[in-house]
């Protein structure tokens, strides 16, 4: 019972990583040409799934498929640095508790723009070999966290509406 159990979770984990890939690389995808990044709402996907899942499986679904997004997109240079920002990212939130968002997760959605924000000027300084330079991308990365917190937090109560968590939780066991 527990090879099924683990099972279901690597495949929900499989289909969450899918999702956020599609809605990275495809949904709302703004490039920014001064660096070869762009803005996107998959990160609010990343919090969906780290709201859902086990640590280990949100880490997994936020880094496979926003790395996997870059990589497909025209940014593989980013990918392995978006893999290690993202896997950050979901270990912020936490798949503890009976609803999506939480006190806590509602917070980490905040903390989490920190990580993105920030991760993405390191990776952009090591890149360009500046620290100026990057400073022109804070904006657009600062849009993109407070979208995807405002987008999660809206998506997460539909969701908890829904009773997804418990669908999720009933269908692993």
């Amino acid at each position: 019972m527990k090879k099924e159990a683990s099972l279901r979770l690597g495949v929900i984990t499989a289909l969450l990583g899918a999702l956020i890939f599609i809605v990275t690389a495809y949904v709302l995808h703004i490039p920014t040409p001064a660096t070869g990044g762009y803005i996107h709402l998959g990160d609010a996907f990343v919090y969906i799934a780290a709201s859902l899942l086990p640590a280990p499986y949100a880490v997994t679904a936020a880094g496979i498929g926003e790395g996997l997004s870059d990589a497909l997109t025209g940014s593989i240079a980013y990918a392995p640095f978006t893999f290690a920002i993202k896997a950050a990212m979901a270990l912020c939130f936490t798949s503890s508790g009976e609803t999506i968002i939480t006190r806590r997760n509602a917070a980490a959605s905040a903390a989490a723009g920190v990580i993105c924000i920030g991760g993405y000027y390191l990776t952009e300084a090591f890149m360009l070999h500046s620290f100026v330079s990057p400073v022109a991308e804070i904006p657009g990365n600062a849009v993109q966290a407070t979208a995807s917190a405002v987008v999660y937090l809206i998506l997460g109560r539909a969701l908890d509406g829904a009773k997804l968590k418990k669908s999720v939780a009933a269908f692993v066991k």
